[in-house]
């Protein structure tokens, strides 16, 4: 008996001891939260709490960089990192429209020397037939460095540490960080030289190769020569190019080189602004070459080597990349001069001042962009583009019709930027094609309904929110031959009508199917007239907008059977040229009609050579234009050409000339010196950001809501505590 009372005493007790302690750790988790309930720090901050006052810049990717070779590179995604890295011998101004090349690490921009065929200098007027070479002297700063990276490491001798690497000696090595020692050098005009040299290199596949080799001076032959030398050393990446002459570059010293062109190409200066053209060392193209290197995915294409103001110091495309200062970066200095208005919107406070502004970029995986707006409505990115799912939180448009944001977003201090693209997205019609191609009355009036039946401006309204421009001709805003107003309207699809330009009517626009021997969209055996589309656009995403389209051609009774499929289908369906319809679209690679231009030459069509010319439209007469204007500086007489150009086609219709977007960003109030650069990739260094209200802003948009948590804890307390009470109450009855 005594036994069981003892034991039943101290069963209570631990069930007493228990309930108390258990509302005493529900009284310090409430107490806890409430003092947390005061902290700055948010909760749901995806980054370290201890860099919230740092300057660091925050932004998001959806897609890795396949290649990070500057030779090898030509997508715009990889380009975000590119150009912070790499730097060639010109850059476009920050602030300047129109666009206007500056130098970069080159001491001025070169202008070009021709020459005739016994070398004698020609004016830049003469006729572009009686012009054999024409050559281009570039001179480099002397003060620059590379980055630092172990391809320059030395020993005390002065011999290269890790330039005899094999499998066994990187055993232990998995990144470019496991190497102990780095070092770097001064950049020489060898270096571009050679990186020319690798346009021509069978391993690397450069895009503008093909190009590249109808200009530059030996560059095809160069090519040859590299392929042979490449299947008689299989077993090596490395080919030594300092071994072999180019004709197309010459070294003059250190600092200076040249470049010979076999023919006019104004366009030619352009590309020197491109990571094309930017210096490549010979050590790091030695260091990646060595055995065991690729198998550990240490490459070019995965570490970069450059004299920019960012280095790489992180690549990881399945959680975030990483841009640092490099310390070794030569300096610049934001422009002092930039556009009317510049200097009113703040764009000019940083004028005169050493760049770049921020220490280092972080961007973070997003395949979503749901999570992604979500991140940057917290604060959590400086900038973000605007999807259509969250256009209407982020933009409304004003009885002028002009995009404003939201109250919502005017009370967080966010700005909004808009800008007419240097693109032009398009349906083309395959000239090839026996029904909508040829030069025939028939064939030209048929595409010229289509043209006026679908209405862009409609599709901007319902697909792009309003974010675009109906296109008149191949050339965006911006660019030089581009008309605004009623002079630059396309007549056989617009009128001039209030002040604006008018689509022509269906009416009008039946009336030509009927010219063209298909009224009512029937054919002389009555036949309805089915035409098809060819798209890449294959996602379920991708039906509203195929049944808009079809319902567009209907207007004209012909019926649109679309053939949607992936994009290599779709690219082998267009080299082959049995597509009868397409969509397509352009980006500008550099400010020139030419870049546009090209896209309609007849030497180009996709089906004879694979160029551009997607549409594989042949017009003699343009040909002939397009190789006068090409060759010519911007000015009135060249003006005069582009617009016979516009004639031609504006007649032929080789394309429904669609529309050029409008890019819609926006960004936080600590977010400085933003300006759209649709030229310019190498803009991060230009960017500053106010961290102190970055962080206060985070944290007010931020703060936790506690009380639903709170209340429930108290009441779990206010049940339990009673019961607690009553039971030690009665437990301390039965031990008396």
């Amino acid at each position: 008996m005594h036994v069981y009372n003892v034991q039943l005493m101290t069963k209570h007790i631990k069930i007493i001891n228990r309930y108390s302690a258990n509302t005493h750790k529900t009284l310090q988790i409430i107490l806890l939260l409430l003092l947390c309930s005061g902290c700055d720090a948010p909760w749901n901050n995806p980054y370290p709490n201890q860099d919230s006052a740092k300057n660091i810049y925050y932004d998001s990717f959806s897609e890795r960089p396949k290649h990070l070779d500057p030779v090898s590179s030509y997508s715009a995604n990889e380009y975000v990192f590119l150009g912070q890295i790499y730097e060639p011998p010109l850059q476009y101004h920050f602030l300047q429209r129109p666009y206007a090349l500056i130098p970069l690490t080159a001491t001025e921009v070169p202008q070009p020397q021709y020459f005739s065929k016994d070398g004698q200098p020609l004016d830049e007027d003469s006729d572009p037939i009686m012009i054999d070479r024409v050559k281009y002297t570039i001179s480099i700063k002397d003060d620059i460095l590379y980055q630092p990276h172990p391809a320059f490491a030395k020993n005390a001798s002065g011999d290269y540490l890790y330039h005899d690497l094999n499998t066994e000696k990187l055993a232990h090595i998995h990144t470019l960080s496991d190497f102990d020692m780095v070092g770097t050098r001064k950049m020489s005009a060898k270096d571009y030289i050679y990186q020319i040299k690798r346009m021509g290199h069978p391993r690397i596949h450069s895009p503008i190769s093909g190009l590249m080799e109808k200009y530059i001076l030996g560059l095809d032959e160069f090519a040859e020569t590299l392929a042979t030398i490449d299947k008689q050393t299989p077993a090596s990446n490395y080919i030594d190019l300092h071994r072999y002459d180019l004709p197309g570059v010459r070294l003059i010293d250190d600092t200076t080189f040249e470049i010979t062109l076999k023919q006019k190409y104004p366009q030619f200066i352009y590309w020197l602004s491109m990571s094309f053209f930017a210096p490549m060392p010979w050590e790091a193209d030695y260091f990646y070459a060595q055995e065991g290197m690729d198998e550990k995915n240490i490459t070019l294409d995965w570490y970069p080597v450059g004299t920019g103001p960012f280095m790489l110091t992180e690549n990881n495309p399945n959680l975030r990349m990483v841009l640092e200062r490099n310390p070794n970066f030569h300096g610049e200095i934001l422009p002092r001069t930039g556009e009317l208005g510049d200097q009113a919107s703040g764009l000019l406070d940083d004028a005169g001042k050493k760049m770049p502004f921020i220490e280092k970029a972080v961007y973070s995986l997003e395949k979503e962009s749901i999570p992604a707006w979500n991140k940057f409505l917290q604060g959590y990115y400086d900038t973000s583009g605007i999807v259509s799912d969250s256009f209407d939180q982020a933009v409304q448009f004003n009885l002028q019709g002009d995009a404003e944001l939201t109250k919502t977003m005017q009370d967080k201090g966010m700005r909004l930027l808009t800008a007419v693209t240097t693109s032009i997205y398009y349906m083309g019609f395959n000239m090839a094609d026996d029904v909508v191609g040829g030069d025939s009355e028939r064939a030209r009036l048929l595409r010229r309904a289509v043209s006026i039946a679908v209405d862009y401006e409609e599709y901007i309204s319902i697909f792009a929110n309003g974010r675009g421009k109906p296109a008149q001709g191949p050339i965006p805003p911006g660019i030089f031959g581009h008309i605004a107003g009623k002079a630059g309207i396309n007549p056989y699809v617009y009128k001039w009508h209030n002040g604006k330009p008018v689509r022509h009517s269906i009416t009008y626009a039946r009336e030509l199917m009927a010219q063209a021997g298909y009224p009512d969209g029937r054919d002389a055996d009555g036949k309805q007239l089915v035409l098809n589309l060819d798209s890449p656009a294959a996602g379920p995403g991708s039906k509203a907008s195929f049944d808009w389209m079809r319902k567009q051609y209907a207007k004209l009774g012909i019926n649109l059977l679309v053939r949607a499929t992936d994009y290599n289908r779709f690219q082998e369906k267009m080299r082959k040229g049995t597509a009868q319809i397409f969509q397509w679209g352009w980006n500008a690679d550099y400010p020139d009609p030419e870049n546009f231009f090209f896209l309609l030459y007849g030497p180009n069509a996709k089906i004879d050579d694979n160029g551009e010319n997607a549409a594989n439209y042949k017009n003699a007469e343009f040909d002939v234009l397009f190789n006068q204007m090409k060759s010519m500086s911007n000015g009135p007489e060249r003006q005069d050409i582009i617009n016979k150009m516009l004639e031609i086609v504006h007649q032929d219709a080789p394309w429904l000339w669609g529309f050029h977007p409008v890019a819609f960003s926006l960004h936080h109030a600590w977010y400085k010196n933003a300006k759209p650069n649709l030229m310019a990739n190498n803009t991060l260094k230009y960017k500053r950001i106010e961290p102190r209200l970055r962080s206060n802003s985070r944290t007010a948009w931020n703060r936790p809501v506690w009380w639903p948590l709170v209340f429930i804890m108290i009441l779990t307390v206010s049940i339990l505590l009673p019961a607690i009470i009553a039971y030690r109450r009665k437990g301390t009855e039965s031990i008396l």
